[in-house]
């Protein structure tokens, strides 16, 4: 079936929903538990961390199932926040997410794969930029061939990591009752202001789900498929971190997780002397899966973008034989090469900007009381459960995250905000060009 705008809906449940699981699970589950181990150095406190995360990830989903149940449509959170605040606030959220967010961490994503790579094959660091734009390149043309070939390798890719965590917890499991031996749970103190610390890499790990809302415009029934596929991935990416830190716990006490710089690799090197390579070949898996779904679904954003004119109406394009917006595909890969080759300059900058990334979610979240109270809303397909409580402890966990960001890390956050408002006179300018071009 072919729409209006040019796409064609070919996405089902599972491919949307192995999407949304795909795009949380990336680098963070392997990198960002030692850093909260730090912070909460108690085997009770990490799991909390994951448990928080995990709750923040289902309330999230069930609140923006509602918003993508309302506006089925091309864009995801961009069009739940043009519906709410209207064209600036969707357009700086497009503006940060091109600018650092997505393309940032496609970059990130990548240059961990290489990396990782590299633990197979002799790159060395004059070939890690080479080698990872030469992947960007095989992504984007992968992507740009069409949405079903690329939410195929995307699937594929997700399937393959939640198997190898699953391994990890198997090994983990097999370890604890074939010789009894458990892991000191810790003796460090720890409180709420250490677990808010924690909640910046749980976040950052847990972020991603919503990334199936984008791509509502390619796929069969969103009003239904959209909400199901972002809870369906909430509910798994929850077990499998959940899970997993179970099982490093098993293998490594948490003063030994917050002294690692790769804990998945030494805790099954506790077991298996070459786990190491295992869990190389995972990471490079899961960083190269997400860098694909980041180039499959943002695009469909700045299409959104383009095509209400607040952005480069190129961006609308789509490509006549492959119904992808291929322009705009080009666009993000082309910016995320660049960050890439200069990322000694830049890498500190997606720490920051995350910050923004939640600020605009909740702001989409508070979006379901505005659209609750207008009378000419239809009764959407799927409505949040136990309403406002959901939402509201979605929010007031974002809030917390937010507020322990200001107070720990304000250098982070002012950045972040001093990145988004470098797009409102880009934004000016767009409008007043189109403003002239129409007269």
């Amino acid at each position: 079936m072919k729409e209006p705008h040019g796409f064609q809906r070919q996405i089902g449940l599972m491919p949307l929903a192995l999407i949304a699981i795909g795009a949380c699970i990336g680098s963070g589950i392997f990198l960002t538990p030692s850093d909260i181990a730090a912070k909460v150095p108690h085997a009770d406190g990490i799991l909390i961390a994951w448990m928080i995360g995990g709750v923040v990830a289902l309330t999230g989903s069930l609140t923006f199932a509602e918003l993508g149940s309302r506006y089925p449509g091309i864009g995801g959170v961009y069009a739940y926040l043009r519906e709410a605040y209207g064209d600036l606030v969707a357009f700086l959220y497009g503006w940060v997410s091109l600018t650092v967010i997505t393309s940032g961490a496609i970059a990130a994503l990548v240059l961990a794969c290489v990396r990782y790579l590299d633990y197979f094959l002799p790159i060395g660091p004059e070939g890690v930029p080479i080698v990872g734009t030469v992947l960007l390149i095989l992504l984007t043309l992968i992507n740009i061939r069409g949405v079903r070939s690329g939410a195929g390798v995307a699937s594929a890719l997700t399937l393959m990591k939640i198997l190898g965590i699953g391994m990890i917890v198997a090994v983990s499991a097999w370890y604890l009752f074939s010789t009894g031996n458990t892991r000191p749970p810790g003796n460090g103190t720890w409180g709420v202001s250490g677990l808010g610390l924690a909640l910046v890499g749980v976040f950052w790990s847990y972020g991603g789900w919503h990334h199936a809302s984008y791509l509502a415009g390619e796929t069969i029934q969103p009003a239904k498929t959209v909400p199901r596929a972002m809870i369906i991935g909430a509910l798994v990416v929850t077990t499998v971190y959940v899970t997993a830190n179970w099982a490093y716990l098993q293998l490594l006490s948490p003063a030994e997780i917050a002294q690692s710089s790769a804990v998945a690799a030494d805790a099954i090197g506790q077991v298996f002397h070459q786990g190491g390579v295992f869990i190389a070949l995972l990471i490079i898996l899961s960083t190269l899966g997400t860098a694909s779904i980041y180039t499959l679904s943002a695009p469909r954003l700045y299409y959104s973008m383009g095509h209400d004119g607040s952005f480069l109406p190129q961006l609308a394009r789509i490509h006549p034989r492959f119904q992808t917006p291929y322009l705009a595909i080009l666009l993000q890969s082309t910016w995320s090469i660049v960050l890439l080759w200069f990322w000694s300059t830049f890498e500190n900058l997606i720490t920051y900007v995350v910050f923004m990334d939640v600020v605009f979610m909740v702001m989409a979240a508070v979006g379901i009381f505005i659209f609750r109270r207008r009378p000419e809303q239809e009764m959407p397909a799927f409505r949040v459960p136990f309403f406002p409580f959901i939402p509201l402890i979605y929010i007031c966990l974002c809030l917390w995250f937010l507020g322990t960001v200001l107070w720990s890390q304000p250098v982070q956050a002012w950045a972040g905000l001093l990145v988004c408002s470098a797009g409102i006179p880009v934004f000016w300018w767009f409008r007043r060009d189109r403003k002239q071009q129409r007269s």
